[in-house]
């Protein structure tokens, strides 16, 4: 999905008879900036997905309704585009997917303990494949992991011709020779068991990149959310690249502060890096900010060491 439907905010609802509803939050533009207000105190937020019963459409628990075990932060949500009244942009993706970043974790404790049940079904051994490519590139992505995930990414969509976010075995297969990653071939034939559930012998490349490499978690992604809106005030999911020259500041980088760089120095080098990973240099895509901090983040073990950085470059 393109940058501007990648950055918008749903508010949802899960009925305990398994009912499910997601609204769209609407935003007011006031001198030029966003300002959101709560889902109840407007009569405006319009249904995303009308209140109905849902099923998993991918993954292992395809066909079966949603239950409460499946909202947690982090969770993915998955439903046909045919069957909601969406934006044409999503609806172009048969199958489209909602990303939870937050939940009412009070009350779904209370929730649970009405519905409460434990289930081990094949998801839990996907983690374990996960888990384990993960650590077969661990070395590899903590000293040059936003080369190797913006590059990918880059890589990614520019042979993806149908620009729908899915490519063959054999694509991802070459894409691993090129930045010389190698995996064995078991490890590669039980990941993609697991992601090709339509057995299209097609994969999306965004959840193959989060399968082999994993990814960071929703703390840190809301930062670079909140980064990348912040340039984006206009939610266009484009931003141009002088405006990110302008917003990127380097006076507290560890460098900088050490005496053992310069400002423009460190600013020069970021914008390179990432300038390299976008397919239009004039300007950076949602996706291509959040591979840029996906990479950052491999060698960052603390979650208050990332979110400063965020916070030091870009005043948030």
């Amino acid at each position: 999905i393109n940058g501007h439907d990648a950055c918008r905010e749903l508010i949802g609802f899960f009925f305990c008879i398994k009912h499910l509803s997601l609204y769209l939050r609407s935003l007011n533009k006031c001198n030029g900036f966003n300002t959101s207000f709560d889902l109840f105190h407007r009569t405006n937020a319009w249904p995303f997905i009308q209140k109905g019963v849902y099923q998993h459409q991918r993954g292992q628990r395809k066909g079966k309704p949603y239950d409460l075990s499946d909202f947690y932060i982090g969770a993915n949500l998955t439903f046909r585009s045919v069957d909601h009244n969406l934006p044409e942009s999503v609806k172009q993706i048969p199958i489209f997917t909602l990303r939870v970043i937050s939940i009412d974790e009070a009350t779904l404790c209370s929730s649970l303990l009405y519905c409460l049940h434990t289930k081990w079904t094949t998801s839990g051994r996907c983690v374990l494949y996960f888990s384990k490519s993960v650590g077969i590139f661990r070395e590899t992505l903590n000293k040059r992991g936003v080369r190797v995930v913006t590059g990918l990414g880059k890589y990614f969509r520019q042979i993806d011709k149908n620009r729908n976010g899915f490519l063959a075995q054999s694509a991802f297969k070459e894409a691993l020779k090129v930045f010389h990653l190698d995996m064995p071939e078991g490890d590669f034939e039980s990941i993609w068991f697991i992601l090709d559930d339509s057995k299209s012998d097609k994969v999306n490349y965004g959840e193959f990149m989060h399968a082999v490499f994993g990814e960071m978690n929703e703390y840190r992604k809301a930062f670079v959310r909140k980064a990348y809106m912040k340039l984006d005030f206009n939610k266009t999911g484009s931003v141009p690249m002088v405006d990110v020259r302008k917003c990127y500041c380097a006076k507290k980088h560890p460098l900088v502060l050490a005496g053992k760089a310069a400002e423009e120095e460190i600013k020069s080098s970021f914008l390179e890096t990432l300038g390299e990973s976008c397919s239009n240099a004039n300007e950076v895509s949602y996706s291509e900010f959040e591979d840029y901090y996906e990479g950052l983040s491999f060698g960052i073990v603390s979650d208050d060491d990332f979110v400063n950085i965020l916070r030091n470059s870009w005043g948030i």
